[in-house]
């Protein structure tokens, strides 16, 4: 009787564990967030996503907005298989050695059979072989790197790539613009600025353009007098900046006070208010190529985000990265339904496999380097604002 009467009691201790069910974090920095959909959950529970951004360090404005971003999306889908999403959010600091422990954390601690992450290339760069080995399929919302998915068939992105970015920056340059003499201030220490310098100064000169000085910086300077003294005799008409959004607001405020008024050209880590409010007039006429801008919604994905932002988040300005953070989330649920599993391996292969999505930043399709391919819009700074240009298709 005495073990019959034990088995039952650990029996019912097992059962009403499974009943109240536990919430788990992926470490002090992590946040949980389930829909509240969660209490009627199936038998087999909630499917366990990982979220790896931005949210403090050099990449903490895009991080931010693409958190917005996913949350806003969670509230356009929050089952999938019939389940509730759990997602566990972790922040890489902006740091690849911090990006590398969080997502073993994820993967080992908190069985994740997505990651939604990370934001920058250098994090990107850094979790890739780690998701490649234990064969999680990771979907990077803004990793524009060409070598993130390289070699790789568990990594992808909802961004394009600095290949085609860097393209059309330097077509606009030469062709829209008709400059001929470029210059570039390239970030060292960001494997997103080396990279799109390189495309960019490649496709300007097949064109027929020069690009006559090239000045190196690293993230977290302040001063770029040097570069900018050192440019200004080579008598540019433009001046490209492949950066991140501070660096390109001090260059941008230096070079005006040292008389250098050649345009300036730069790429998608531009694009974040902190360039506006940090550079203020010094970066009116700033251009710069990006993902998304709400004038050039096309899909009613598009349009029922852009009304759910709104009616969430009335005084804030909807980015490209709030539409890319949503479309990792939108993405990635959409493979999920079609591989019909929690399975990583079958959700790779769907991601591998999508096609024409009508995503919030327009239609998307995964390449077999599991790479987005999809348009980007040239956008100009004016009166504060970000203002729409132009369309380029690829």
């Amino acid at each position: 009787m005495t073990r019959k009467r034990n088995v039952f009691y650990l029996a019912l201790g097992l059962g009403l564990c499974l009943l109240c069910g536990t919430v788990v974090g992926a470490g002090p920095t992590a946040t949980v967030l389930e829909p509240a959909t969660v209490p009627g959950a199936t038998p087999k529970g909630p499917i366990r996503i990982g979220v790896m951004l931005s949210m403090t360090g050099a990449g903490a404005a895009y991080g931010q907005m693409e958190w917005i971003g996913i949350q806003v999306a969670m509230k356009m889908v929050q089952k999938t298989l019939n389940r509730p999403v759990r997602l566990y959010l972790v922040d890489t600091k902006s740091d690849k050695i911090e990006a590398a422990n969080a997502v073993n954390r994820l993967i080992n601690k908190n069985k994740v059979v997505a990651i939604i992450g990370p934001t920058i290339s250098s994090t990107s760069l850094a979790v890739a072989p780690i998701a490649e080995t234990a064969r999680v399929p990771m979907i990077s919302p803004s990793a524009t790197n060409p070598l993130v998915t390289q070699n790789r068939k568990y990594a992808f992105r909802t961004c394009f790539i600095d290949p085609f970015q860097g393209i059309v920056a330097a077509r606009y340059a030469y062709r829209v613009l008709g400059k001929r003499r470029a210059a570039i201030i390239i970030d060292i220490a960001q494997d997103y600025s080396v990279g799109l310098a390189k495309f960019f100064a490649a496709e300007f000169t097949r064109l027929g353009g020069k690009v006559v000085a090239k000045a190196f910086c690293q993230s977290g300077d302040q001063d770029f007098t040097a570069q900018i003294s050192s440019i200004i005799p080579k008598k540019p008409d433009i001046l490209y900046l492949p950066n991140y959004y501070t660096e390109d607001a001090l260059i941008a405020i230096q070079a005006r006070q040292l008389k250098l008024t050649a345009p300036i050209l730069s790429g998608d880590g531009a694009q974040a208010m902190d360039l506006i409010n940090i550079g203020k007039k010094a970066v009116e006429g700033f251009m710069l190529t990006g993902h998304f801008h709400p004038r050039s919604a096309a899909t009613k994905t598009a349009k029922r985000f852009l009304a759910l932002f709104k009616k969430k988040y009335p005084n804030k300005t909807v980015t490209a990265f709030h539409a890319l953070g949503a479309d990792a989330y939108l993405v990635l649920m959409d493979a999920i339904g079609r591989a019909g599993s929690t399975n990583p391996t079958k959700i790779r292969d769907a991601l591998a496999a999508t096609r024409r999505f009508p995503g919030v930043s327009g239609i998307i399709s995964i390449d077999h380097g599991g790479n987005a391919v999809k348009s980007a819009v040239i956008l100009e700074v004016k009166g504060g604002q970000f203002v729409y240009r132009t369309t380029v298709n690829p």
